[in-house]
């Protein structure tokens, strides 16, 4: 879809910061972080939402967020992971996504640019 902000992502006509990439998905820091660490798993294949994407991709997805959820863990400390898709008049764009959103006991007060440097970090 030309006109779909995410599929812009994945083409790298708009910039992002990158988390994850594999063939199937692409991950990043959403620019409007709800908590530190919040990420967007999208598929690089353009599907709108729940109904649409095949479920083995959607079990992908899934698997990856586990894997994600750990890793997450890991980098910023958090305490526990809130996992949401929103569909229809709820989705603010209509490209299937999965929101990971780190949650704390004590909310640490990171920008975004420190998260990513925490998550990229080796």
């Amino acid at each position: 879809m030309k006109d779909c902000i995410f599929c812009k992502i994945i083409n790298g006509e708009i910039p992002s910061k990158k988390v994850y990439e594999d063939d199937k998905l692409y991950v990043f820091l959403d620019l409007n972080q709800d908590c530190p660490g919040h990420c967007l798993i999208i598929p690089k294949v353009h599907y709108i939402n729940l109904r649409d994407i095949p479920t083995d991709l959607l079990n992908y997805v899934m698997q990856t967020a586990i894997k994600l959820y750990g890793f997450i863990e890991e980098k910023l400390n958090c305490d526990g992971m809130t996992l949401l898709q929103n569909n229809g008049c709820a989705q603010d764009i209509k490209h299937f996504h999965l929101h990971l959103l780190p949650k704390y006991i004590s909310k640490p007060n990171l920008s975004i640019d420190e998260v990513y440097d925490m998550l990229t970090k080796k």
